[in-house]
């Protein structure tokens, strides 16, 4: 029995690549986060996207609460050990009735981890349904390795870049990992997975976190940087600090700095053709 997940789980996880649902929030934290995301979002006029979508524990006191959270590290640590870092974060808002879609990938395409250790926790803030768009894997892919990917971004495609396998997954459904608010998966970075448009009438709110194991190497460049949460740094990444209160003038100059390191390992040699900012990446 580990600290969060049983040993069911744990095996489940290594057999098909991905475990849910895990309860990890309570109501209460739920209903606090979303306040705070909407509360930026009205002060602002828009939903909360690049810049301040990615990377958001730089950014914002609700990402560092749970990129931190203690369930979530549990059930975390379990999987990958006891020395944890944050790689990075993506805030995914689908909002009611708009077609926004991710074609099928991998995560770990353009993260250069050796090995790829890389898991994501994708926490959510409120229902992932079916209905809503919620996250469709293909249980065992993982183990086939990476595999080739694409750029194509399209218009309504939630990743910038567009990564995605073409050819080989068109006509798999996947299986469904509907969450209830406050409930997490957690999915292996050579898992390939996809996720449809929100037909609901709520918004579909999931936070993305990428941890991996404080051992595992980096093999990109320029140099990757990492948050250490939980246990020892093992010297690998450049260490990423949370500089200033939220939206501060520091924090916007810190988070600009590092978004921009993580941009060019993600997008080197990627054909986009839409002009964007520095942090419009997965």
């Amino acid at each position: 029995m580990g600290k969060r997940l049983t040993e069911n789980q744990v095996q489940q996880y290594r057999d098909d690549g991905y475990v849910h649902p895990v309860a990890v929030l309570n109501a209460a934290e739920v209903r606090a986060v979303r306040a705070e995301i909407e509360a930026f979002e009205a002060r602002t006029g828009k939903t909360l996207d690049y810049p301040e979508k990615s990377k958001s524990y730089l950014l914002f006191d609700w990402a560092d609460r749970l990129v931190r959270h203690g369930a979530i590290l549990d059930a975390v640590e379990d999987l990958i050990g006891p020395d944890i870092m944050v790689y990075h974060t993506t805030m995914w808002i689908k909002d009611p009735h708009t077609p926004q879609y991710i074609l099928w990938h991998q995560d770990g395409t353009y993260f250069y981890l050796d090995p790829a250790l890389h898991v994501t926790a994708w926490v959510a803030l409120s229902e992932a349904s079916v209905a809503s768009g919620c996250m469709h894997v293909l249980p065992g892919s993982h183990k086939l390795g990476q595999l080739e990917h694409q750029d194509d971004p399209g218009e309504n495609n939630l990743i910038l870049r567009g990564q995605a396998i073409f050819g080989r997954f068109d006509d798999e459904a996947g299986v469904p990992m509907a969450l209830q608010t406050g409930e997490m998966s957690l999915h292996h970075t050579d898992l390939v997975h996809c996720s449809h448009p929100n037909e609901s009438g709520d918004r579909r709110m999931g936070f993305g976190i990428s941890y991996i194991p404080a051992h595992v190497r980096d093999v990109g460049s320029p140099a990757g940087s990492a948050m250490l949460v939980r246990g020892r740094d093992h010297g690998h990444f450049v260490p990423e600090q949370r500089i200033g209160t939220e939206l501060s003038p520091a924090a916007y100059a810190n988070h600009a700095r590092l978004m921009t390191q993580f941009r060019a390992r993600q997008d080197a040699g990627a054909r986009i053709d839409r002009e964007v900012g520095y942090s419009e990446v997965s």
